[in-house]
C-alpha cells in the first residue's frame, strides 16, 4: 500500500458525525418525545447524536437555543402557501389547519414553543411576517392584525391537544350524577374521538373566522366588549 493511497483513505468519510441545525432539532425532538422536556440536556443530546458536548456547543451554545431550532423546525412545516393565492380568510383557515396539524403529533413541545420568543427563529418569522402583510393588505390595524395571529395560535394549541386527548376525556365515571345530561352527550364524542376533535375545531375556526371578516366588512371595531 502506497503512501498516496493511506493519504487518500484518510481523506475520505469523516469519523464522527457531521452536525446540521436541522439534525440537532431532529433528534432533540425525539428526545423530547421519548423521555420529555426535563431529560432533554446538552450532554445527553450530544449522545443521541454521536458526538462530543464540545461539538454540539460549536453548533448550539445552550438549551435554549436547541428549543429555537425545535421551534424552527415545527414552523417551517407549516403550510403558508394559501396567503397570496386565496383571499385572506380562506388563506387564514387553511394556515390554521395545517398549523394544528403540524403540532398534533407534537403536544409535548407546546408549552415550551407556545411560550417561546422568536428572536433567532427565521422560519418562524417569515411565516408570521406572511400572515401579518396578508391581514394588513385587508385593512385590518396592525395591533388587531398581532392579535389575530396570537388568537388563532391559541385555538390551534388547544385543539391540538384535543386532537391527542383519550377518548374518554368525558367520561365522569362514579360522578355521572353530577353532569348526567352533559355527559350522556358527551359520550357520543367517545365513539369517535379524533372525527369529533376536527368538527370541534372546524365549527369554532368557522364560527371566529366568519366574525372577522364581518367586522371588516362593516368597519366595526375589534375593541372587546368587555375588556
Amino acid at each position: 500500500m502506497t503512501a498516496e493511497t493511506t493519504r487518500s483513505r484518510g481523506r475520505g468519510r469523516p469519523t464522527s458525525p457531521v452536525l446540521s441545525r436541522e439534525a440537532i432539532a431532529a433528534r432533540a425532538m425525539t428526545l423530547v418525545a421519548e423521555r420529555g422536556y426535563d431529560h432533554l440536556t446538552m450532554a445527553g443530546l450530544a449522545r443521541r447524536l454521536g458526538v462530543s458536548a464540545s461539538a454540539l456547543y460549536n453548533h448550539v451554545s445552550s438549551k435554549h437555543d436547541v428549543l429555537v431550532l425545535i421551534q424552527d423546525r415545527l414552523n417551517a412545516e407549516i403550510d403558508c402557501s394559501a396567503f397570496g393565492r386565496l383571499p385572506w380568510p380562506e388563506a387564514l383557515s387553511a394556515w390554521a389547519r395545517s398549523y394544528r396539524e403540524s403540532y398534533v403529533e407534537h403536544t409535548e413541545l407546546i408549552p415550551l414553543i407556545a411560550v417561546l420568543p422568536i428572536a433567532d427563529a427565521p422560519k418562524s418569522l417569515e411565516m408570521y411576517e406572511r400572515v401579518f402583510v396578508a391581514l394588513h393588505s385587508a385593512g385590518i390595524d396592525d395591533r388587531d392584525a398581532v392579535d389575530i395571529i396570537a388568537g388563532i395560535e391559541a385555538l390551534v394549541f388547544g385543539a391540538a391537544f384535543d386532537a391527542s386527548a383519550p377518548a374518554d376525556i368525558f367520561d365522569p365515571g362514579s360522578l355521572g350524577d353530577i353532569a348526567p345530561t352533559f355527559a350522556q352527550a358527551a359520550a357520543l364524542r367517545a365513539a369517535d374521538a379524533r372525527a369529533s376533535a376536527d368538527r370541534a375545531f372546524e365549527m369554532t375556526l368557522e364560527v371566529l373566522v366568519d366574525g372577522l371578516l364581518r367586522r371588516v366588512e362593516t368597519g366595526e371595531t375589534f375593541s372587546p366588549r368587555h375588556a
